[in-house]
Parts: C-alpha cells; structure tokens; sequence
C-alpha cells in the first residue's frame, strides 16, 4: 500500500476467501501488528489465538446466529480477547489490536472481516463468548471482543465512496 489514506479508502470486509493458506511471515505480521497496537497506560489487556484447524473453524463459525458462517470458508481466524483485570478499558484496547490487525491484512493484500462476539448469542440463544471460550480452552477471567477472519480475497471489493461521507456529523468546536 502506498500511504495509509488509500489503506483506509481500500479496507472493506471480506466474507469470501481463496482456499490458499496464509504464510508463517504473514501470520507473524496480523500478530506483531496486534501485538505493536496502542493500550490505555500501556497496560496491553489483549491476547490472541490463531485457529487454523478446518473443524474449529467450522464450529466457530457456528457460534452466532447471524454474521459468522463464512468463517468455515477462511484459512484463518484470529480471536481477540482482553482481561478486564489489567485494564478498565479492555474492550477499547482489545478494538484498538483488532483494527491494526484489520488494516495490516488489507497491507498485505489480504482479506478480512471483523466478528463481533461480545454481547452476541447463536442461534439457540447461547452466549457467542461462552461458545468460543469452551471451544478454545480459553481460561476464566479473559473475555473474547471478536474474532478475525483472515484469508487470501476471494472476491472484489471497491474502495469506499467517499461522495457518501457523512460530514454532516462533524462538528467542530461543539456540537
């Protein structure tokens, strides 16, 4: 990517992906990536795990009624969990890792979309987070914000239209 304003211009959300998996230097880059992301008083509440495995992608995918099924298509997911007991604000911070690790995919020229966990249910009503945390083996006390799905694009995108910027929610000095 040139500069970081066609980075933001070109990032959209990508639910399809080629069947290619992704290299160990790409995976370590999403992971530094997350890992480099700013945290409130440098506390750094955020930790990740890389899914791989077809089947647990496949489960996963299962986790949320809605917005989640083309997970069993990604190479690779990355869940991004944070520790309310480090940081009050784990939630920001674990957003901040995860959108760092969204831009650096677009970089590389690879896909990804957001999953939304936290505060989400599957569809027999069972909390998202407590699925992905029995499924993962992830201990007590660590909460799970979303899960990235990350692959090779197997789609087209365009770039965001910026004649559809809503400036008119943009105020300056007060509101």
């Amino acid at each position: 990517m040139e500069n970081f304003s066609e980075l933001i211009k070109t990032r959209r959300s990508m639910r399809q992906f080629t069947d290619e998996l992704l290299s160990g230097d790409e995976v370590k880059l999403l992971l530094r990536a997350g890992l480099m992301s700013p945290s409130s008083k440098g506390l750094h509440s955020y930790e990740f795990v890389v899914v791989e495995d077809k089947q647990m992608l496949a489960a996963l995918s299962q986790s949320k009624q809605v917005g989640s099924d083309f997970l069993a298509g990604a190479p690779l997911a990355i869940v991004v969990l944070a520790d309310p007991a480090i940081s009050d604000v784990w939630i920001e911070d674990a957003s901040v890792a995860a959108t760092n690790i969204l831009f650096q995919a677009e970089d590389l020229g690879l896909g990804a979309c957001w999953i939304q966990v936290r505060d989400r249910q599957d569809a027999e009503g069972r909390p998202t987070e407590e699925i992905v945390k029995s499924l993962l083996g992830i201990p007590e006390g660590l909460r799970a914000v979303c899960m990235i799905a990350v692959g090779h694009k197997g789609m087209e995108r365009k770039p965001q239209n910026e004649d559809r910027l809503k400036w008119e929610r943009v105020h300056i000095g007060q509101y």
